[in-house]
């Protein structure tokens, strides 16, 4: 079973430590505060206060044998950088950083992070793209240029199958998945149909996944 450290119990944090947690993983929260330690220890494996530059702490506790150590210190930047690199010194596997800006994510990727993420703004992204279109439940960037699209199916492809609406030939998308209630249809064939109040799941480029926002 992968063994998961959280540092930094903020909001992100502790959203992640605790999910981990539900799902079944040892997960080890990290914090300077005594107080978001005491709110945490019984969501958790393990809640240890310590302060996370302290590099004689981080041995102590093992670190290195974690599978994944989330760094997710808030708003101290050059915390969160001294972190990482101590992590790494230190020989875990895989850091995932949170960084503010994409400065402070270049920054978190030189030093050794493996995965960075921006929390802040993939959540501004979502809510822009839910905002502009009624139809859109979840927008997850892959990258500046292609994206995953969760949305409900356009009327103009009801009753089509897949093949029919001409999603791939004439707007080079692909539909990974159907959700149809509680049903989830994985790698759909051409011929399935789709139905009304389907939920595509497609990945493509964001110029073309905008086309079907709009319809």
């Amino acid at each position: 079973m992968k063994q998961f450290a959280v540092i930094g119990l903020g909001r992100f944090g502790t959203g992640v430590a605790k999910t981990l947690n539900t799902m079944g993983y040892e997960v080890l929260a990290i914090d300077d505060d005594e107080d978001k330690i005491q709110e945490i220890i019984n969501h958790v494996t393990h809640a240890i206060q310590v302060d996370a530059k302290d590099e004689h702490a981080l041995k102590a506790l093992g670190i290195r044998n974690f599978d994944v150590v989330i760094v997710a210190i808030g708003h101290d930047m050059q915390a969160s950088i001294l972190v990482t690199v101590l992590l790494k010194e230190l020989g875990v596997k895989c850091v995932v950083a949170k960084a503010q800006t994409e400065l402070h994510g270049k920054v978190l990727e030189k030093v050794g992070a493996d995965k960075v993420v921006y929390p802040e703004r993939d959540m501004g992204a979502r809510l822009a793209h839910s905002l502009v279109s009624s139809n859109v439940l979840d927008h997850i960037e892959l990258s500046p240029n292609h994206s995953i699209l969760e949305v409900v199916t356009p009327d103009i492809f009801v009753g089509k199958t897949l093949k029919e609406s001409a999603l791939r030939a004439q707007y080079n998308i692909t539909v990974m998945a159907i959700k149809r209630g509680k049903e989830i249809i994985v790698s759909p064939s051409p011929d399935d149909p789709i139905e009304e109040n389907d939920i595509l799941v497609a990945i493509g480029d964001n110029e073309d996944l905008r086309r079907i926002e709009r319809d």
